[in-house]
């Protein structure tokens, strides 16, 4: 998620993934003086069904409006579902990156999400190349730890990139194991933790922690 200042004159604007925006939630921030605009699964509580029956060509926009949430479908290469405090069907021109600078005509809501939401979702894709969640694990509360470490991990290396770090995200996960491995190994005959000065080097613990 993404907090924004200053929108509306209200205060902040959160951009949400489809995982969290919804209807509840959106009456819950405009209730805090709140906005809110993300990308929306057409099946949640409180949606009109049409928003998810309808069938949109590219190009094509459809909208519900209910008090100041905007519902919306609209179809450029695929179908997009979005929810907006402060959009409604709108469309404008966005010159495209390439050379030929060609004017497309977009979503506004999208545009702005596509803005705002930039973080968010590079650290959802490089997340998913390092899954750390089991799919045999029946404990729910294990998976969500699994998940947060995951995403502390992530945190750490952008900070670390932030303060001059050269290392890739790979190179940065291959180092912390390797530093954890070196200070937090195990003596399995006293079960006391091993630290590096007790420890000639790294090499005597690899048979038991390896990356």
């Amino acid at each position: 998620m993404t907090l924004l200042h200053g929108l509306k004159g209200k205060g902040y604007c959160l951009t949400t993934d489809n995982s969290y925006t919804s209807p509840e939630l959106a009456e819950l921030l405009i209730n805090s003086k709140t906005d809110i605009c993300g990308t929306l699964r057409p099946n949640r509580k409180g949606l009109p069904a049409l928003l998810k029956s309808s069938s949109v060509k590219k190009g094509e926009i459809i909208s519900f409006q209910k008090g100041e949430m905007c519902g919306l479908k609209w179809k450029d290469k695929k179908s997009l579902h979005m929810l907006s405090s402060f959009h409604n069907a709108v469309m404008m021109e966005v010159k495209s990156k390439n050379k030929n600078s060609v004017v497309k005509v977009k979503l506004k809501a999208a545009v702005l999400y596509n803005a705002t939401m930039g973080g968010v979702d590079r650290s959802d894709q490089c997340l998913s190349y390092y899954p750390v969640e089991r799919n045999q694990q029946r404990k729910y509360y294990k998976k969500i730890f699994r998940h947060l470490l995951n995403q502390a991990v992530w945190n750490s290396f952008v900070i670390y990139k932030k303060n001059g770090g050269r290392l890739n995200h790979i190179g940065f996960r291959m180092k912390l194991v390797e530093r954890l491995i070196e200070v937090g190994g195990t003596d399995p005959s006293t079960h006391r933790y091993v630290t590096t000065k007790e420890s000639e080097n790294v090499v005597s613990l690899i048979v038991r922690h390896f990356p």
